[in-house]
């Protein structure tokens, strides 16, 4: 396995916990409180499994990035981002959408909140990658 691996999953799994804590708290609270009878309550929120859930997004997000990485710099890691987000969070919102009672708003908004979390990981993981793809060469 790719050496960067490792540090480019710390990386995404702090900058998408940051971030997916700040949307979900603040930004779609309003959302949440309309539809309040379809979620579990603050107290009961498994926490230890979201963990749990975002290690793995992180640590698969950061090993596929690797499979396929070329050197390109923050733009490959934002179109990543971009090409993760239309596999994962669209088609979730969606689904959402079609099978839960949400508001369509709130679907809107997990689609864009969730598409600018993973182009931000995607930039952070590039600069991950980027920062260990050379080795410092001596001085003469």
């Amino acid at each position: 396995m790719n050496k960067k691996v490792w540090p480019g999953a710390l990386a995404v799994f702090v900058t998408v916990v940051v971030l997916d804590s700040f949307v979900n708290m603040f930004l779609l609270t309003p959302e949440y409180e309309t539809t309040k009878h379809l979620w579990r309550a603050t107290q009961d929120i498994n926490m230890a499994l979201l963990v749990v859930c975002y290690a793995i997004q992180a640590f698969f997000f950061a090993f596929i990035f690797s499979k396929g990485y070329e050197g390109k710099g923050v733009a490959e890691g934002l179109r990543f981002g971009l090409y993760v987000s239309l596999l994962m969070v669209l088609p979730f919102a969606c689904m959402s959408y079609a099978t839960m009672l949400i508001p369509y708003t709130l679907s809107l908004k997990y689609s864009f909140f969730g598409t600018l979390t993973w182009v931000i990981a995607g930039a952070v993981v590039a600069l991950v990658f980027g920062k260990y793809r050379h080795a410092p060469v001596p001085a003469m």
